[in-house]
């Protein structure tokens, strides 16, 4: 791959399992400072319910106070069609919905099985299709999962084809949700996949929980995945993963794409200084290590 996107996921999956609640002011202002990174995908929230998730609550304030000349596009999170509405009609320009590739993870997750899940998806799709939205998918537990241990690249395969028939997305995002995947895997979950996505785009989201996220990343590239998925500072996380350390973290991500000779179009130096930016608000050192050890050749 000589060219890569980086999707910020940061303000969403990144700040929705951190403790510390940030208000909506604080929000806007990180998904600013990635834009004046050269982010121009951001995932801006999720549209769920906030008695389940208390950091998403403001999701219609934070949308409403995003800049709009910026030529960015917002991702919204939607897990229903009442989340669909929300999204809609606080003007995203994409929804992202989540399937799940075990069964047992998706109803403790979403509290729904993976065919009623593949159902609302379709329903999905073709409203947003209607309403002018791009909608992608991730595939969650793509590598493994909290429950059901070791996930075959052949199930992945196969859920992803019940998407793709149940209304083709613009995009399929596969997760390492709870950060145990390792370089092989991504090799075989994504070839697997490509034989039934035919052309739509493939993005990768990695955690870092046992340290194999850039690993996987580099397996990523060498497949030629067009899209990455990235939060500043490495914050986040998932909940059903002891221990978990947080998303792969984007200034990381660009220092190792920037040596790799990959293109992206992210600033490094304002990426690790917004990784730093956010720790201070959250009232932690965050777990990206390139804002703490710096760049290499160091810069004056």
């Amino acid at each position: 791959m000589t060219r890569v996107e980086i999707v910020e996921v940061g303000p969403r999956d990144g700040l929705q399992n951190e403790d510390t609640l940030v208000d909506t002011a604080t929000k806007v202002a990180l998904i600013e400072r990635m834009l004046d990174a050269g982010v121009r995908r951001i995932e801006a929230t999720s549209f769920v319910h906030p008695g389940r998730v208390p950091q998403m609550s403001d999701a219609e304030a934070v949308m409403a106070a995003l800049p709009r000349d910026r030529g960015a596009s917002y991702i919204g999170l939607v897990l229903n069609e009442r989340g669909l509405d929300r999204a809609l009609d606080a003007g995203v320009d994409e929804v992202n919905v989540v399937v799940v590739a075990t069964e047992t993870f998706s109803r403790r997750n979403q509290g729904v099985g993976v065919e009623e899940m593949l159902a609302t998806w379709g329903r999905i799709a073709g409203r947003a299709e209607r309403a002018g939205v791009r909608a992608s998918v991730t595939i969650s537990a793509a590598f493994g999962c909290p429950f059901e241990g070791e996930v075959d690249p052949r199930r992945v395969t196969e859920v992803t084809g019940r998407v793709v028939a149940a209304g083709s997305p613009d995009e399929i995002a596969l997760a390492d949700t709870i950060g145990v995947g390792v370089p092989p895997q991504v090799a075989a979950v994504v070839e697997g996949v490509r034989e039934v996505v035919e052309d739509i785009p493939l993005r990768c989201h990695f955690h870092n929980t046992r340290n194999t996220g850039f690993a996987n990343v580099v397996a990523a590239l060498d497949a030629g995945v067009a899209a990455l998925d990235a939060s500043v500072g490495g914050i986040g996380g998932c909940p059903f993963a002891p221990n978990a350390t947080g998303n792969i973290a984007t200034e990381d991500l660009v220092y190792l794409l920037d040596r790799t000779g990959v293109e992206h179009g992210v600033d490094l130096a304002r990426t690790s200084a917004t990784a730093t930016w956010i720790g201070q608000r959250l009232g932690t050192t965050v777990p990206g290590m390139l804002s703490r050890a710096g760049p290499f050749p160091p810069r004056d």
